[in-house]
């Protein structure tokens, strides 16, 4: 029987998965293999008829520089008890091909042992896709389809950044990131953001909305002392993911919830929250500043990819099959600025329980550095006495006093 390898494609969309999709495929139908697509994720696998999508030339060349994905997505994440060897052993599978994140990235890790202890030779390696920018890929190397949905979201950014400049209106802005605040803090540092809200700044304090709001505030209260009556903040969805079930009640949102009593997050706009909480606090205070809301997600994740992820991608697609001539197995595939492929192994970036670490903003990075100590707009000690004339106590939207910087 021909030896075939399978391709999935596991959590949310990104902007490059096609040209991984299709990359992996003409390099190993090259090589005489079949090329097997597996719709749905995880989602069915291990079901008696799993959806098999088999890719051939023509249709790797077609769907290479578009935007989505040829193969349905799931975040599904199946069970061990639910592990079995039936698709591989049937379609005679010598490799496994995950694209996806941290999630994807843990559960192939799971599959590849399992099968390893049924005596089947089967290799996985992931390609790390998300937009949140935030596997623990070595420093400088980006994941794919972050820098296009950057790209995207800068252009949309940019459009408010106007519409706030012409209407004399404040706008918040939510942007995608499930933990780390990556697409948030290049959004905005790219638009001349006065204000950028991420997860990572708060290293010395607990993520509340009050501190979210009042930072927003600080930077409304510096462009009020400079004579500018607008401005845009962005705040990265990711703060919810450090935030307490009990605080993100408190927004008086309302809320639908899981099955395990949690928030779900996902119905609602993150960016309507902040701006309801923001427009709270104005009216409070008496400051005569009108706000509206602007979610970023769900509509960069599927653009066209850039030139910068076409062949980002090709590469890691083109490195997958050096890693599997080389023998290497468990491992994501990376590629640094010079295209040189190596193999970051799996166990050397999961915890105990097997889960990938995420990567976080580095705070004291040069360039996180400079955009936060002179990119930004707030007030601080210095300008008690201009922002006294806005509101009665400044030192409480001094924005070294909120981070306890």
């Amino acid at each position: 029987m021909i030896e075939s390898i399978a391709i999935l494609c596991g959590g949310g969309p990104a902007p490059g998965i096609n040209t991984v999709i299709g990359t992996v495929a003409k390099v190993f139908l090259k090589n005489g293999y079949r090329v097997l697509g597996l719709h749905s994720g995880f989602k069915m696998l291990f079901t008696p008829a799993p959806k098999i999508q088999e890719i051939d030339f023509p249709m790797a060349d077609k769907i290479y520089n578009q935007g989505g994905s040829a193969l349905e997505m799931s975040r599904y994440k199946p069970a061990d008890t639910e592990f079995n060897v039936d698709f591989f052993v049937k379609n005679n599978v010598k490799l496994l091909v995950t694209i996806g994140g941290d999630d994807t990235a843990s559960t192939a890790n799971r599959i590849a042992q399992f099968l390893g202890k049924q005596n089947i030779n089967i290799r996985n390696i992931h390609v790390p896709k998300t937009i949140d920018n935030d596997l623990p890929l070595p420093e400088g190397q980006p994941t794919f389809g972050y820098q296009s949905a950057k790209e995207e979201g800068v252009k949309i950014a940019s459009t408010v950044y106007e519409d706030a400049r012409t209407s004399g209106n404040w706008f918040i802005v939510s942007a995608m990131g499930r933990e780390a605040g990556h697409l948030a803090f290049g959004i905005g540092a790219s638009c001349h953001y006065p204000m950028i809200i991420i997860p990572e700044m708060f290293n010395k304090v607990e993520i509340t909305y009050n501190r979210i709001i009042n930072l927003i505030i600080s930077s409304i209260l510096k462009r009020q002392i400079l004579g500018i009556s607008y401005g845009v903040a962005i705040v990265s969805e990711g703060v919810f993911h450090f935030m307490t079930d009990e605080e993100i009640k408190n927004s008086g949102i309302q809320f639908t919830y899981d099955d395990h009593g949690h928030p779900e997050l996902g119905n609602v706009s993150k960016a309507h929250i902040f701006n309801v909480l923001l427009q709270q606090k104005l009216k409070a205070l008496k400051l005569n500043v009108k706000s509206r809301p602007v979610e970023l997600g769900y509509e960069i994740r599927c653009v066209r990819p850039i030139a910068f992820d076409l062949l980002y991608c090709a590469l890691l697609g083109l490195g997958v099959k050096k890693l599997f001539d080389q023998g290497h197995t468990a491992c994501m595939v990376t590629s640094d600025h010079t295209g040189e492929i190596r193999p970051l192994f799996l166990k050397d970036v999961t915890n105990e329980k097997g889960k990938v670490m995420p990567r976080l903003v580095n705070m004291d990075g040069a360039k996180v550095k400079l955009v936060f100590e002179n990119g930004l707009q707030f007030i601080t000690k210095s300008d008690y006495e201009l922002a006294g004339k806005y509101v009665a106590n400044p030192a409480e939207f001094d924005f070294m006093k909120i981070l306890n910087w």
